[in-house]
């Protein structure tokens, strides 16, 4: 369908805005201020009279401050940050041999192979030599070398790597007291505005660093499974090409996220970077050194939030919210539980949609109101072999409660 009809995907397929992987100016709006009078002792804001001669209100008067100081502070908080981080922060080269085409008349040359070459950027994990960085930087990779910033240089083995999450585990030998790992932030406790800070190597141009703010939160993305990756961080610190793997990192320079990707319709960056959060990498991170992959609970469904012309042509409230189910893959844990994809279609604004699947209101009791809420959920709180209850809304306005086991979320090329 088009326009507002179109679905997202949960765990089958998710629709996303076109997102440029970095490959590893904001324009702040200006607020009307009071007029206010400097002077050399203080700022007076001072209130006018009213045109009907009523009292003037007192003088409010606030403190002098030094603007020289302020930036200062701000500039020694970023350099702290820097030099705290910057023995954790490593340049991440990756070497892939590249298939030449065979001749008809035999091998071409008798040169060697040749040889793609990436970047990117990762950081210390722990004191164990495991390495964090993004699966697009190293995957295929044939050898994976890691630079540190006072030029240590070694070669790296691939421990494990998420495709889902975009997060990998890179494993390098060295003695324990060599290595800084990072200090872990809390990614669930943010709040728009705050400082962000990258560190890594853009362009190849090694341990850069950059600044803005946290943007948003809550985003969502789509992997190249096309499965979802939630909850990500938005910024606008510049991130390019090499940033990938890189850490952002809060005002104490602690890892609030992992950057990942932009967007951006030159591959460079446009002040819309996005970064994994860190409470997702404490969930597959261990799984990757353990196991070499994480198992993430899966549903079966495609679908999306539900729009307001479906909700009409179903007999629901216009105004009521939930992720509807489109479709149910045959054989997964919601089609065995009974829940329903559409099943008729009917004509909305010349075109025809279909309609009368499930709409999910809530799952143990937690509300859906759009899809995001329902990946969200089934990411950070559910694994494989789990039983939730759904709340859903049918076709026609009956509610009810449908049990669920999960199952194990499957390769891509397994889903039909």
């Amino acid at each position: 369908m088009k326009g507002v009809l179109r679905s997202q995907v949960v765990s089958v397929l998710v629709l996303t805005a076109v997102l440029v992987l970095t490959g590893c100016a904001r324009a702040a709006r200006q607020a009307q201020q009071p007029t206010v009078t400097e002077q050399s002792t203080a700022t007076e804001i001072a209130t006018a009279p009213s045109p009907t001669a009523a009292p003037a209100a007192p003088t409010v008067t606030i403190a002098a401050y030094d603007a020289d100081k302020v930036v200062a502070a701000y500039e020694t908080v970023l350099n702290r940050i820097y030099q705290t981080v910057l023995p954790s922060v490593v340049h991440i080269g990756i070497e892939q041999e590249v298939s030449q085409r065979q001749s008809p008349f035999g091998p071409q040359s008798q040169d060697p192979q040749p040889r793609r070459r990436g970047e990117g950027s990762g950081f210390v994990w722990d004191n164990r030599g495991h390495i964090v960085t993004n699966n697009h930087v190293i995957a295929n990779a044939d050898r994976v070398t890691v630079t540190f910033a006072d030029n240590t240089v070694v070669e790296a083995m691939v421990l494990g790597a998420d495709p889902d999450s975009d997060l990998a585990v890179v494993k390098v030998e060295l003695p324990a007291d060599s290595l800084r790992p990072v200090a872990l932030g809390a990614s669930h406790a943010l709040k728009v505005g705050q400082l962000a800070v990258a560190i890594g190597n853009p362009f190849g141009q090694e341990f850069t660093m950059t600044s803005g703010i946290v943007s948003a939160l809550g985003r969502t993305m789509s992997s190249p499974t096309r499965f979802a990756n939630p909850d990500l961080i938005q910024t606008d610190a510049p991130l390019n090409p090499g940033n990938s793997g890189g850490p952002l990192l809060d005002r104490q320079g602690r890892v609030i996220g992992i950057n990942t990707a932009i967007l951006s319709d030159s591959g460079l960056s446009s002040g819309v970077g996005f970064a994994v959060p860190i409470r997702t990498a404490q969930q597959v991170v261990p799984a990757l050194i353990r196991d070499g992959r994480y198992d993430y609970a899966w549903l079966g469904i495609s679908g999306g939030s539900l729009p307001v012309e479906i909700a009409a042509a179903m007999d629901l409230p216009r105004d009521t919210r939930g992720t509807w189910v489109d479709d149910v893959v045959e054989d997964s844990p919601a089609d065995k539980a009974g829940l329903r994809g559409n099943n008729r279609a009917v004509e909305i604004r010349g075109e025809r949609a279909p309609v009368g699947g499930d709409v999910i209101v809530a799952i143990e009791g937690t509300p859906v109101r759009e899809m995001d809420d329902l990946i969200a959920y089934m990411v950070r709180r559910t694994r494989p072999g789990d039983t939730v209850t759904l709340d859903v809304l049918r076709d026609g306005g009956e509610r009810v409660q449908i049990e669920v086991t999960l199952g194990r979320r499957p390769e891509q090329r397994d889903i039909r």
